[in-house]
């Protein structure tokens, strides 16, 4: 009998840890998190630092970068340059962002433009353009962007 009454008090003490442990705080998924505005806080063009916020050396201004993905897919992106596109967007993998179907097409990207999610927290995205930009010289870019 006391045989029995220990393997019921271990499978009841097993099932309570594992339901307990299956309950916590989950991290919503990379979609879910990179949906919000983001503005530059430094970019680099290949490896040069060309602009940090509130720096007063900058090479290029990137005060008016946005990627504005708080809607989706819908997505609004405004360049450096001020020049604002808008198509959709998708999270195919956790480390992957596809702008498509912009309009207007940005130069040389065919309406497409694909970044690699180096990192995501709650207040920081750092993205890699997966191809050079035609519009910085054909660099490959690399932007810290931040959530206001």
């Amino acid at each position: 009998m006391k045989k029995t009454s220990l393997i019921a008090f271990l499978s009841a003490t097993l099932i309570v840890g594992l339901l307990m442990g299956c309950g916590g705080d989950k991290t919503p998924p990379v979609s879910e998190r990179i949906a919000k505005v983001w503005t530059a806080r430094s970019v680099n063009e290949d490896s040069q630092t060309v602009y940090t916020k509130g720096g007063t050396t900058n090479s290029r201004d990137y005060t008016r970068f946005q990627l504005d993905l708080s809607n989706p897919p819908t997505v609004k992106y405004t360049d450096y340059d001020n020049i604002q596109v808008t198509g959709q967007y998708s999270v195919p993998s956790d480390t992957r962002l596809v702008l498509s179907n912009l309009s207007p097409a940005p130069s040389g990207t065919g309406g497409t433009i694909e970044f690699t999610i180096n990192s995501i927290s709650d207040s920081e995205l750092v993205l890699t353009r997966n191809t050079p930009s035609q519009k910085t010289g054909n660099t490959t870019n690399k932007y810290t962007l931040s959530n206001p």
